[in-house]
């Protein structure tokens, strides 16, 4: 799971709550169901049962893979419509392209992440491309749903590329984790993604014994889900593993620790933490679309079939397909 790194991290800012700061408590931790996307991909679906209450503005998240592909076996998803949301889509190990009906796109690797805001409506396709279909190879990465609120809905698409090499690196004060913040701020320290709703995305590596204890919007929720390995979260040390989101309660500092002993394939805990501003608007959400009333989603299919969210461009030889996840 390479995505960044840094020989030492103790060359860098060093970030830690202050001493007097409410912590956060751990209100659940849930497991994620594992499912296929798309063509055939795997996915853990980490927000399964968590009332939309604690995600907002969260919709919903994959964690895609982790998968090691024979030759001809990497999957992708068919061309799909997307209105009224932003899908951020990290890539940890592997390759993924992107492109979309407008003429965007490109290519992201380890460590990169795209950040599509879909705004007004587009069609896009997200697929492996064709050296890593031939030789297969590793496969890791997660995709995001965020929210917008109804002013931004309707605004034009955009894309950012974020190439892992503009990310914010940060670690503790003892050097035990290295903390890449790919939106919003940690502490003061900004990453490089832009978002319309103030939110907050963090990847965090935990050395075997490591402990962080971060300063945390006390506007924002709070969420980490486990990308890899076993530690404990909040300051009563609940027990979280591969595949579990932990929901945590109002405070000023949320905690996350790495158990002495990880699993043999993987030697550090691995996790997401993400902290968002509730829009607390209505939220109306079906397929691929996110709107805030049945009417708008009723019109947002009708603008799909009637080809308003753009055409698949002939180039690629592809027919349309209906409207996928």
């Amino acid at each position: 799971m390479p995505a960044v790194t840094v020989e030492n991290p103790l060359t860098l800012p060093r970030v830690t709550a202050p001493a007097d700061a409410v912590a956060r408590p751990v209100l659940a931790v849930t497991t994620a169901p594992s499912g296929f996307e798309g063509e055939g991909f795997p996915v853990r679906r980490a927000f399964a049962g968590i009332n939309y209450r604690y995600l907002d503005p969260f919709i919903m998240m994959d964690q895609m893979g982790e998968v090691e592909y024979a030759p001809g076996e990497p999957k992708g998803t068919p061309w799909h419509p997307h209105r009224g949301f932003e899908t951020v889509t990290y890539i940890i190990d592997g390759v993924f392209d992107h492109q979309d009906s407008h003429g965007g796109g490109g290519t992201i690797t380890n460590g990169d992440t795209q950040w599509m805001t879909a705004g007004s409506g587009l069609l896009h396709i997200e697929a492996p491309p064709e050296s890593l279909v031939v030789s297969g190879g590793l496969f890791h990465g997660l995709q995001l749903w965020v929210n917008l609120p109804a002013k931004d809905k309707m605004m034009a698409p955009r894309y950012q590329d974020i190439r892992g090499g503009n990310v914010q690196l940060l670690t503790t004060p003892d050097g035990g984790a290295l903390l890449r913040v790919i939106a919003g701020e940690l502490d003061g320290h900004k990453g490089p993604g832009i978002t319309h709703t103030p939110i907050t995305m963090v990847h965090a590596t935990l050395a075997p014994g490591a402990e962080v204890t971060l300063p945390w919007r006390e506007d924002f929720n709070g969420l980490a889900y486990v990308l890899a390995g076993r530690g404990s979260v909040g300051t009563d040390r609940r027990p979280v593993h591969l595949g579990q989101t932990a929901v945590f309660g109002a405070g000023a500092s949320l905690t996350v620790r790495a158990d002495e002993k990880q699993d043999s394939h993987t030697p550090d805990l691995e996790v997401v933490l993400l902290g968002g501003q509730p829009i607390r608007e209505p939220m109306a959400h079906y397929g691929p679309f996110v709107m805030n009333t049945k009417e708008e989603l009723m019109q947002a299919f009708e603008d799909f079939q009637k080809g308003r969210l753009g055409t698949i461009p002939a180039v690629h030889g592809m027919n349309g397909s209906g409207p996928q996840d």
